[in-house]
């Protein structure tokens, strides 16, 4: 009981009446500037599942473009499962991160051969699945199931730090942006209005992509500046703090293991290629020293279900899976 309380504590936000003036702004500014994602009237766990999907680490309008073609090509959890993971990937292209490719594939293969084909509807439950983490079952529990949690991505991770810097603290000092994971969800659940998680879960996703944004936003455009402590203070010039990340030369191995993906999509009938030959085309300084760091990109891959390596006579080669 003693542990409940001084959570609750540390995670108040305030005044009753200003949060609830902050709900009743926002959510009025949402049903006047709602973005129409078609996502958004689905019912469909799955269509949502897959937006979801695509939506991490991408944006917006390139989702919009790739989701209708992806879910042509696979309708259903059936579809995808009973599809090469070739097959995928290359549906996939144009999206980046194609590691979500194939999770979301052997997410449906799970599904049919251990649920039937079907999500299940708690956020625990739904964790326990392969390549859910806990975004992913939130979203899908509050968008497909109408469970009342909250659901916090970057977008409203800013915003719930600008409105309340003093309840949800900061890890490290990154952009007034980075924050602990513990307090940010328990500021964004004592936050939810009653019988309307969907509906502020959204209005706070659209605040932050259109308005509250990361590097200049648009305060004399929002519905809360009045009770927004960070109004009009963010440093609009600063530079993008960004985390280091293993890199070649300058260039990030993520962007690295893009290129190899690509290439193998179109090897234009051809089966595989050789390492070398594949280690030229997407680094054309490609030399001796680099042996062992392309070499390691190849077994990540592999691991990770990007690529298939077959160990020939004539050496090492590689090709999307089957």
């Amino acid at each position: 009981m003693g542990n409940r309380k001084s959570r609750t504590r540390r995670c108040s936000l305030g005044p009753i009446r200003r949060r609830s003036t902050i709900t009743a702004s926002l959510l009025r500014w949402y049903r006047r500037n709602s973005r129409d994602l078609p996502w958004r009237g689905e019912r469909d766990p799955y269509r949502i599942l897959v937006s979801e999907v695509m939506l991490q680490q991408t944006q917006v309008g390139r989702v919009l473009a790739k989701y209708p073609l992806f879910l042509s090509r696979f309708p259903s959890f059936q579809k995808l499962a009973r599809a090469k993971s070739s097959s995928v990937i290359k549906a996939w292209q144009g999206m980046g991160y194609n590691g979500r490719a194939v999770r979301l594939w052997r997410l449906a293969r799970t599904l049919m051969l251990d649920g039937g084909g079907k999500l299940p509807g708690d956020t625990r439950a739904l964790q326990k699945l392969p390549g859910i983490g806990l975004y992913t079952a939130s979203a899908l529990a509050c968008f497909t199931f109408g469970k009342q949690v909250a659901v916090v991505d970057t977008n409203v991770s800013r915003v719930l730090y600008r409105l309340f810097p003093a309840s949800v603290r900061r890890r490290t000092v990154s952009r007034n942006e980075t924050i602990r994971r513990g307090d940010l969800w328990d500021a964004a659940a004592s936050l939810l209005p009653k019988g309307r998680a969907k509906q502020w879960n959204q209005a706070l996703m659209d605040l932050g992509s259109t308005i509250c944004t990361a590097r200049a936003p648009k305060c004399g455009a929002c519905p809360v500046q009045a009770h927004c402590p960070s109004a009009h203070q963010i440093n609009r010039t600063r530079a993008d703090q960004r985390k280091r990340e293993p890199a070649r030369e300058g260039i990030p191995n993520r962007i690295y293991r893009g290129r190899i993906v690509e290439a193998l999509r179109n090897l234009n009938g051809t089966s595989s290629i050789g390492q070398h030959q594949l280690a030229v085309s997407i680094k054309p300084n490609y030399r001796r020293g680099d042996r062992k760091w392309f070499r390691q990109i190849l077994v990540d891959l592999e691991r990770d279900g990007l690529v298939r390596l077959a160990r020939t006579t004539t050496g090492l080669r590689v090709s999307l899976p089957d």
